[in-house]
């Protein structure tokens, strides 16, 4: 399985970002093989659409799963549309954010949890 990750840094040791659209970077983690990728958040400054943005490029990555600390209602729908699992309300490191993916220790998010914009004055 392929998990698109907010986070506030390039390594595994990186803290999960609580913003899923203005975080730093994303970190595209890969279950099957325990290998990662990271790229930059383009879409971090843009005046509006951010969230839109960064689910869009997620989605261009192939994932299955999602997880930030909070995801916006614009992104939600991207990604509940294409049937990506989306898990919110993750802190700590990328590290033992997977960890807690792999021991099913994670709750999948039913509804956003931030309104439109949250983030923007970060």
């Amino acid at each position: 399985m392929k998990v698109c990750i907010s986070s506030t840094g390039t390594t595994l040791d990186s803290n999960v970002d609580p913003r899923f659209g203005r975080c730093a970077f994303f970190i595209i983690y890969n279950t099957d093989s325990d290998t990662f990728e990271y790229y930059e958040n383009e879409s971090r400054n843009t005046m509006g659409g951010a969230g839109i943005q960064a689910a869009q490029k997620a989605l261009e990555n192939k994932v299955d799963a999602v997880i930030s600390g909070s995801i916006g209602p614009n992104a939600f729908k991207v990604f509940q549309s294409s049937q990506i699992k989306i898990y919110t309300g993750v802190s700590g490191s990328i590290r033992s954010a997977i960890a807690q993916l792999k021991n099913n220790e994670l709750t999948q998010t039913a509804a956003p949890n931030v309104q439109s914009h949250y983030g923007m004055g970060r």
